[in-house]
């Protein structure tokens, strides 16, 4: 059976949603019975987001692989719940970076490189291999950006090749446009989503079904209009209104027909129907009045909250589970050194300190650390967190008043966190750090292990830095526990304190491996403590 691809491009404005419209099909492929796969194709030069600053791109989100890639890839795998691996991202610094290496080799026996068919061929190659190495029925293919955007050029076109290719049978065009609304006059306007339809159609795409995105209602008259301007069937002008939660948009999805009537257009038959019981009562808890628990979040990137996309939803699915609301407090790292927002560290039921790179907002998120073990408020640190929260006890319990990190001060001279021995001599920054699954044994009677009630698990990593083992007795010998570590014991992958509600701190990122359905053990540890300790 010959693959479908169905392709997302986005008009109007970025951000308009076209992942998780990606994302939530998928997911109702799945529940037909279709193998599922998706991909992400990123416009941009950067090889991948490894090095960019979540400013620019939000969070990196890491795979099994260890691949860096979209924060879209979140919600692709939090939806249809399919581990996904390096094919399922690439971008333009890829794509040029292989295609300029072959030239190098003399793969192409002395001919010009062109854009066309070089590079467009590479691109088409990666969609196929991404097809291939799934075994996908149906790839769900995502063009970050925008029509008209100079750097997607060569997606479009590789997209309008792969449908004389594979044929108009195997692919399907999704485009997913913004409605502006004028508030003079209180009318949605058309117009720009005519315009970027006529711009994809200049490329020779014709979209074969329009998302018409908004945050108001969008009446029969206006989708008459779309599909009698854009030349699309008025069953595929599908207005899909802004939802109060991620979590809904699957079933506001289904209620539109949109997946019934894309099978029907790729001439497939669904082998079930779908169960979306589980999506509906998540949706019924998220809607149902709950007590709140107040998480104060401090970070350093809280500007764009993107940047924490993963740890706002994990702390959501943990949430859910208990009959709670987490109502999360963003407190800039860097204003707790000046001084600022202390009242809404010491207003929160508990804290959780996020990872991060680089000096900046540091000794704000220690100060956190430091509340939080001496007024005995639930802690959960990610990563960085982890690594802070050692710092701290070695600063003000074991009383090292210079210890810190390498990667901060070189010349500390007690450096309770250092560089891997395996990265001591590597000058690369991308994709050169500790990335990907990698197994942890649990120590049994601790709040780690209580929590995951396993003695071994696996989880997702992105870091240089390590836990120095110099001083691992002596931390011991204070009130911490190592709770979890590498099977051979050389690597603290999990820190706790001894005579604390939950003071639990991890160098890897659960909050890569939660689920809407399944939500991560850690979180949900974090938050019932924090319901015993508030008593909410």
């Amino acid at each position: 059976m010959e693959t479908k691809y169905i392709f997302f491009t986005g008009g109007v404005v970025s951000s308009v949603g076209k992942g998780v419209t990606a994302a939530a099909l998928g997911l109702l492929f799945k529940e037909r019975g279709f193998s599922v796969s998706v991909q992400k194709l990123d416009p941009y030069i950067n090889v991948d987001p490894g090095t960019m600053s979540p400013y620019q791109h939000g969070e990196v989100f890491v795979l099994d692989d260890g691949a860096e890639t979209d924060l879209d890839l979140g919600h692709y795998e939090r939806f249809i719940d399919n581990p996904l691996s390096q094919v399922s991202n690439f971008t333009s610094g890829q794509v040029y970076d292989e295609v300029i290496s072959k030239e190098r080799r003399g793969d192409y026996l002395g001919g010009t490189i062109q854009i066309i068919p070089h590079i467009t061929n590479e691109i088409k190659r990666r969609i196929r291999l991404a097809a291939h190495t799934t075994k996908a029925e149906i790839m769900l293919i995502e063009i970050g950006g925008t029509v008209g955007d100079i750097e997607s050029q060569p997606f479009m076109e590789s997209l309008r090749q792969m449908r004389n290719e594979v044929g108009t049978e195997n692919t399907y065009f999704v485009h997913v446009t913004w409605l502006p609304y004028i508030g003079a006059t209180g009318e949605l306007k058309t117009k720009p989503t005519q315009h970027s339809v006529a711009e994809l159609r200049g490329i020779g795409i014709a979209p074969s079904m329009i998302i018409a995105r908004s945050d108001y209602d969008v009446d029969q008259e206006i989708i008459d209009k779309i599909a009698l301007f854009c030349d699309v069937e008025k069953r595929a002008v599908v207005p899909m209104k802004t939802a109060n939660s991620l979590y809904e948009i699957p079933l506001l999805v289904e209620e539109a027909g949109v997946a019934d009537y894309i099978i029907e257009k790729i001439n497939l038959k669904a082998s079930k129907k779908p169960n979306l019981k589980p999506w509906k009562e998540l949706s019924k808890k998220i809607n149902a009045d709950k007590p709140k628990i107040k998480i104060a979040l401090v970070g350093k990137y809280i500007e764009l909250q993107d940047a924490y996309m993963s740890v706002r939803e994990a702390l959501r699915h943990a949430a859910l589970s208990i009959g709670v609301e987490d109502e999360v407090v963003w407190i800039h790292s860097a204003d707790l050194e000046k001084g600022k927002n202390l009242d809404a560290l010491e207003s929160a039921d508990a804290i959780i300190v996020p990872g991060g790179f680089g000096e900046r907002g540091i000794e704000g998120k220690i100060l956190a650390a430091q509340y939080a073990r001496e007024n005995k408020i639930p802690y959960l640190g990610l990563c960085l967190g982890m690594q802070l929260m050692c710092i701290e006890f070695a600063r003000n319990v074991l009383g090292y008043e210079n210890a810190n990190s390498s990667e901060f001060d070189q010349g500390t001279p007690h450096p309770v966190i250092d560089l891997m021995l395996e990265q001591r001599n590597i000058s690369d920054m991308g994709g050169t750090m500790r990335l990907g699954l990698y197994p942890c044994a649990l120590q049994k009677g601790t709040l780690a292990q209580k929590s995951y009630n396993k003695e071994e698990i696996n989880e997702r990593h992105r870091h240089r830095f390590e836990f120095n083992n110099k001083y691992r007795k002596e931390f011991e010998e204070n009130g911490m526990v190592f709770s979890g570590t590498s099977p051979d014991n050389m690597l603290v992958e999990i820190a706790e304190l001894k005579d604390h509600p939950f003071m639990v701190s991890s160098q890897f990122h659960p909050e890569f491996l939660s689920r809407p359905m399944r939500p991560h053990p850690l979180f949900v540890g974090f938050l019932k403590s924090t319901k015993k300790v508030a008593k909410i």
